[in-house]
């Protein structure tokens, strides 16, 4: 019986285990294979550094980023979050690994991580302010700021596909992308 029992659990840990590294093989969008840093790799905060290998290009909030911003005339893609934050978990899953996303969010954007717990100030603006603009906020908390660091859209989480009622983050992305290169959409978002 004991024996039978100790099997068992050795077949579990070795299922979990196969599953787990099947997830990660070359070929799925979600496999970063040359685990190049980001520019999160030289910070202190637990939560920056579990998105230093992700393709995405994350910068920490600083003069360099928003510099960045300026001489490429690109928005900031703004995003908050927390280690023990479990959206900010399934959406670095399911989006900030996905290396379609992270060329799409590298192309368009300077994006920006923030650790709600290192910079409550960072985010207590931004809360605040996406809070105004849409009626809620949470974290995740994404923000699209101009290069002026001023807030023109965000949210929290959002999903990888669109489902009732929620666009996804790629067609989200795509849409701002959009709104920014159309001189006329970027004169009402920067004036508003």
């Amino acid at each position: 019986m004991v024996e039978n029992i100790l099997l068992i659990k050795i077949l579990i840990i070795t299922a979990v285990f196969w599953a787990t590294f099947a997830f990660a093989l070359p070929g799925d969008q979600h496999y970063n294979d040359n685990k190049k840093p980001n520019h999160l790799i030289n910070e202190k905060s637990p939560y920056l550094l579990q998105h230093a290998f992700n393709p995405v290009n994350w910068y920490p909030w600083g003069d360099e980023a928003i510099l960045i911003a300026k001489q490429e005339d690109k928005p900031i893609l703004l995003s908050i979050g927390y280690s023990t934050c479990h959206w900010c978990h399934v959406m670095e899953k399911e989006s900030f690994t996905n290396i379609k996303t992270a060329e799409i969010m590298n192309k368009n954007f300077i994006c920006i991580k923030v650790d709600r717990e290192e910079r409550p100030d960072i985010d207590k603006i931004y809360i605040t302010a996406v809070s105004a603009l849409t009626g809620s906020a949470g974290w995740p908390l994404n923000v699209f700021l101009t290069p002026d660091l001023k807030p023109f859209f965000g949210g929290s989480y959002f999903p990888p596909e669109s489902r009732p009622g929620m666009i996804s983050w790629i067609d989200l992305l795509q849409k701002i992308a959009a709104a920014w290169n159309d001189p006329e959409q970027r004169k009402k978002i920067t004036s508003s």
